[in-house]
């Protein structure tokens, strides 16, 4: 019987092909680590608390009554109609020269990063300074930051009470040289959440990056 050789090209094909399981095994082993790093990264995202920017209610309660002040339109403040929505509370004045117009943007900046969540974001500025502003003219002077915003004011008796429960501060300073004054006043941001509790105070130096964050994880 004759030996049939097998081609030439058949037999160099064979030796120029190896086998290699190894390839195969370092491609799945490279798979399982890449999957299980993700996997863990996700996890700790999770478990790991949101770092606020403001100091957080270990206890919060329901928001404090804002009876006697009214809204820019002339109805009156009911904060029980608020739920459902993160409502950002700030007492300032219009002829604030400095951290009330700077609070105004850092906010509106901050908003401006949330998306379609600032729907249910709800801002509103209380005048510390009945007697110079009005609802009306508070209400003009917030939206010169943000159409969405509102104004509140009311006799000062009841801004005093009302600012005091929220834990804010405020007098009037000694008489401007031409005449004129300012007030010196508790500058924080108060949050109030859907669930209509206090929530979260922030500082009066506010970072748009980390108050849309904040407001996020509150929503």
């Amino acid at each position: 019987m004759t030996l049939v050789e097998p081609p030439a090209a058949v037999t160099e094909d064979v030796v120029a092909r190896p086998r290699r399981p190894w390839r195969r095994r370092l491609v799945t082993v490279a798979a399982v680590i890449v999957v299980s790093a993700l996997v863990g990264w996700l996890t700790l995202q999770w478990l790991t608390p949101h770092p606020y920017s403001g100091t957080v209610m270990q206890a919060p309660t329901a928001a404090p009554s804002m009876d006697g002040l009214v809204w820019d339109d002339g109805t009156p403040v009911d904060v029980t109609e608020l739920g459902g929505e993160l409502v950002l509370v700030y007492f300032g004045y219009t002829s604030c020269p400095d951290v009330c117009p700077t609070t105004m943007v850092s906010v509106e900046r901050a908003l401006d990063e949330i998306g379609d969540d600032v729907e249910r974001v709800r801002v509103l500025m209380i005048s510390i300074d009945p007697a110079r502003d009005d609802a009306a003219r508070v209400g003009e002077y917030v939206r010169s930051f943000d159409p969405a915003f509102r104004g509140v004011s009311g006799p000062v008796d009841d801004v005093e009470r009302v600012a005091s429960t929220y834990g804010i501060y405020f007098a009037r300073d000694e008489p401007l040289e031409g005449g004129g004054y300012t007030m010196s006043h508790t500058s924080t941001l108060l949050g109030i959440d859907p669930d209509g509790h206090l929530r979260i105070v922030w500082p009066s130096v506010l970072d748009p990056d980390a108050l849309a964050a904040d407001i996020t994880e509150l929503l």
